[in-house]
């Protein structure tokens, strides 16, 4: 869990979009390809890609990172390697032993770190890209590793006061969409049956279509709440 406060960064590496914005999934992920290859270019000069998925399944809040690297581990022929799933996650405990196997490896692949982070009551429901490490662990007051070339970070709840409690009660729904998102827009981001842009605009979701049926699903499931009488 980040702290969004914790730390300053330069805003021209910075990109924020709301998850239910139009196309979210499509403008972030050319956000992320463009800056993958930057970086693959200038500063790890690999095509390589890691993604490190950091959260635990035992919390609703913290679970954006596994849920994005369990999506993604479903995808088959991807081209990145994830750590950090639903059934093997990366977090407080064994974050050092994550980051120690990581650099074991041969060819310095470009480390992406996907995180859940608390902030503003306005800020809820923003996915935000930035380049340099992830300070995990500011967000509920640990002292964590920094981890990453750049990393991403879904904004799921409210800061400032009983982090814990908050992230136990944060809704499943925003954080399933908001990690459908971010699967999406790396699978766009790295080629994955590229999705074609038509001249009105139209973007045909040519992801996998596990996602895009998890998706639906979940779409569904906030539709039936929404319609119920209160």
């Amino acid at each position: 869990m980040w702290n969004p406060f914790s730390r300053a960064y330069d805003e021209r590496s910075r990109y924020r979009i709301h998850v239910d914005d139009f196309q979210a999934w499509y403008h972030l992920g050319e956000y992320l390809r463009q800056q993958i290859r930057l970086l693959s270019q200038t500063v790890k000069g690999t095509s390589e890609i890691l993604l490190l998925c950091i959260g635990t399944d035992r919390s609703t809040g913290d679970c954006l990172g596994p849920l994005t690297g369990s999506l993604l581990s479903e995808t088959p022929g991807i081209g990145v390697m994830i750590k950090g799933t639903l059934n093997e996650p990366v977090h407080a405990t064994n974050l050092r032993e994550a980051i120690a196997d990581i650099e074991a490896l041969e060819g310095n692949p470009l480390v992406i770190a996907v995180d859940a982070c608390l902030g503003r009551s306005e800020n809820v429901g923003y996915i935000n890209v930035n380049h340099g490490p992830l300070k995990p662990g500011t967000g509920v007051n640990k002292v964590l590793p920094e981890v990453g070339d750049m990393h991403i970070t879904g904004i799921v709840n409210v800061g400032g006061y009983m982090e814990y409690l908050v992230l136990q009660n944060t809704r499943l729904s925003l954080v399933m969409k908001m990690a459908t998102s971010i699967a999406k827009a790396i699978q766009h981001a790295v080629g994955y049956r590229n999705p074609i842009t038509q001249p009105d605009d139209e973007i045909v979701n040519n992801t996998d279509p596990i996602l895009a049926e998890r998706e639906s699903a979940v779409a569904k499931v906030i539709g039936t709440r929404a319609g119920r009488p209160r």
